[in-house]
């Protein structure tokens, strides 16, 4: 889960950097004064409201949390790709499910990201690939299709370094080029703030004392 709210928090200074609305200027991120429609409008406001300037990291966990996440989840069943289900426990506590419901926006993000990274097309199954699927020899694998260059948008190779920043590239997309994704998000600084800010996490949960 703190990888989760981590790389969304990552995915909102990528996307408002994506709209200008925000940069990095020598070591710290800052708003730009350029104010496009946006619907990160409360996350601008907050970055552009700050007197103090603050690394990417630090605005990382500033931003990640779970009325972040909420935000989101409810944004995309407003846009039928998820679902939101209320459930109550001994008729008090209350939980809320997002299962998936429309998974064609998550497919043709996929279908760019191996473009992109010339992998492999997902086929129908591939959500629903099991461990064998995934180690198959390399003589049964499909030929690898070649990089598409209107796969490789900004926003493509954004996700593709947030991905792989979270550990995440490898699972999603087992037979796509690693070396290429190393070169497409070497320079992208959201994602490299979620690396630092996650591997701060990792570090201090291994310094906790056992119970």
């Amino acid at each position: 889960m703190f990888a989760l709210r981590t790389t969304l928090a990552g995915a909102i200074l990528a996307e408002l950097e994506l709209i200008g609305a925000i940069g990095l200027q020598g070591k710290h991120g800052r708003a730009t004064g350029t104010a496009p429609p946006t619907d990160l409008q409360h996350e601008l406001e907050l970055i552009h409201g700050k007197s103090r300037p603050h690394t990417p990291k630090r605005w990382v966990s500033m931003l990640e949390g779970r009325a972040e996440m909420q935000r989101v989840y409810e944004g995309m069943a407003a846009r039928g790709i998820v679902e939101h289900v209320g459930e109550k426990h001994l008729g008090v506590f209350r939980t809320v499910r997002y299962p998936e419901k429309d998974h064609a926006s998550e497919a043709a993000l996929l279908q760019k990201i191996q473009a992109a990274l010339g992998g492999p097309p997902p086929d129908a199954g591939a959500a629903d690939a099991t461990a064998t699927d995934v180690e198959a020899p390399a003589a049964e694998m499909p030929a690898p299709a070649k990089p598409d260059a209107e796969a490789r948008d900004a926003r493509t190779t954004a996700l593709i370094a947030l991905l792989q920043a979270a550990g995440l590239l490898g699972k999603l997309a087992p037979a796509a080029d690693k070396i290429r994704a190393s070169e497409l998000a070497k320079d992208h600084w959201p994602s490299r703030a979620v690396e630092d800010e996650l591997l701060m996490i990792r570090l201090a949960e291994e310094e906790e004392p056992g119970i």
